[in-house]
């Protein structure tokens, strides 16, 4: 079954990609700010950012489709012990329905 740690992970794996895409999508603003300046410094430097975008966004992909795939198998686990367990699954969600009943009539 999904396992706290393993969602825990995912949700920081969803984190990192975002915070990766927010780099990403400044460092190509920074490369089309800097697309007029000349040097050979600056087009050196250009070169080499474009090429660690390139290796960036094929992570970035490869990190999506992780998280994707992790997502897909807790769906199909769940959905299998559901099958396996129908009258524990019944319970488990009369329980926290319950749970949550007696919780929002408290407030």
């Amino acid at each position: 079954m999904y396992s706290e740690v393993d969602e825990a992970a995912d949700i920081n794996k969803e984190k990192l990609v975002a915070d990766f895409k927010v780099v990403v999508a400044d460092a190509e603003a920074l490369l089309r700010a800097t697309a007029n300046d000349a040097g050979e410094k600056v087009a050196a430097a250009r070169e080499k950012i474009q090429a660690s975008l390139v290796d960036a966004k094929v992570r970035l992909a490869q990190a999506e489709a992780a998280i994707i795939d992790k997502t897909k198998q807790a769906a199909r686990a769940t959905d299998q012990y559901v099958h396996d367990n129908p009258w524990k699954a019944v319970g488990i969600s009369a329980c926290v329905g319950l749970v949550i009943g007696v919780l929002i009539a408290r407030r």
